[in-house]
């Protein structure tokens, strides 16, 4: 009489914990709009998380330390954009009035360089009013506005709702921080508790380092452009540091945009080469300063996110998540990280890979 094969227990408990992450992550792929706030503030509850406890352990309570933090984050953030709007707005006026005349040089100086070594006939005057008559003066931008405050009025009205909810959220997060960790901590299976908490505290680690050094990234990138440009004489070169230091993150594209943003501002403003190769230089010196000195320095290599899947992140991300995704698109890659390590070794170690 044949004796019925029976699953080993260690298989069980990889199908369940496959089947909890599988149906986890549909879970969260359904209700992605409706997460993005949550996830938001749990990611900005973790950067200032510490920031919280330190005061609750000179005596403050964690409700007004929580209260203080999320104050201090909101005043940082209503100043930011306090000048970073109205510079945009400077710019994009600037932009509007010197364009004709950016034309007229291009007509006067380009035109017959293009035609003398490359023999083509540029339309520079066709190109001209094709470009001022798409460009996006008050009455259109309120063309654009208005209907989509009409037809999307839904849609806009849940964007102030996720708005209002972030803060009221972070502000919980921030408070009861430790009262979630030990729940968390509590409710893990026994048997697997102190891998997981092993996997936690790599992630811990991998995760503060990461946060905290992009962080400062962001902030020296930002201001070298700023100082740099303005010894220049860009104009608004604190616009253009600003904005080319807060998308750094992104491997490439912040360099990327903060030289289109600089050439055409450069161009626009000094219509001669030699300016414009010294902006051409900031960029390139302060792409040195961040791959060799400033993130080998701040953030270091222990993340180990290659470039290729850092784009591939921030895509996938921002296709579930929205605007919010990509900011959560490098902490979450590099925690799954951690845990592609750990089955690794576990793949390493075990009887198929070794035969």
């Amino acid at each position: 009489m044949s004796v019925p094969l029976q699953p080993r227990p260690e298989l069980l408990t990889w199908a369940f914990w496959l089947a909890l992450v599988a149906s986890t992550g549909y879970l969260f792929y359904l209700l992605g709009p409706v997460l993005t706030p949550f996830l938001f503030a749990l990611m900005v509850a973790y950067i200032f998380e510490k920031v919280v406890a330190r005061l609750a352990g000179r005596g403050m309570s964690r409700s007004l330390a929580a209260g203080l933090v999320l104050l201090l984050i909101i005043l940082a953030t209503v100043a930011m954009v306090l000048i970073l709007l109205p510079l945009l707005q400077q710019q994009l006026v600037r932009i509007t009035e010197t364009m004709p005349r950016f034309f007229e040089w291009a007509r006067a100086n380009v035109e017959p360089l293009v035609e003398e070594h490359l023999g083509l006939q540029v339309e520079f005057d066709h190109l001209r009013a094709l470009v001022l008559e798409q460009l996006p003066s008050p009455q259109r931008i309120a063309g654009w506005v208005v209907p989509s405050l009409t037809s999307g009025g839904l849609a806009l009205v849940g964007f102030f709702v996720n708005l209002m909810l972030v803060p009221v959220v972070l502000f919980y997060f921030l408070r009861d921080w430790s009262e979630i960790v030990s729940e968390i901590d509590y409710l893990l299976p026994r048997a697997q508790h102190a891998t997981i908490a092993r996997l936690a505290r790599e992630i811990d680690a991998v995760l503060g380092e990461f946060l905290r050094g992009q962080l400062s990234v962001m902030l020296v990138m930002a201001a070298y452009y700023a100082i740099a440009l303005w010894l220049v004489g860009v104009e608004y070169a604190v616009a253009i540091g600003l904005l080319t230091g807060l998308i750094v993150f992104i491997p490439y594209v912040g360099a990327v945009f903060g030289i289109v943003l600089g050439t055409v501002v450069a161009v626009m403003q000094f219509q001669s080469l030699g300016p414009l190769l010294w902006v051409w230089a900031v960029f390139f010196v302060g792409q040195l300063i961040e791959g060799y000195v400033v993130v080998p320095k701040l953030v270091g290599d222990r993340i180990g996110l290659h470039p290729v899947v850092v784009i591939f992140s921030l895509l996938a991300f921002g296709q579930v998540f929205g605007f919010f995704g990509v900011l959560l698109a490098l902490p979450a890659s590099a925690a799954l990280l951690v845990w592609l390590r750990y089955l690794r070794g576990r793949y390493l170690a075990s009887p198929l890979y070794q035969g």
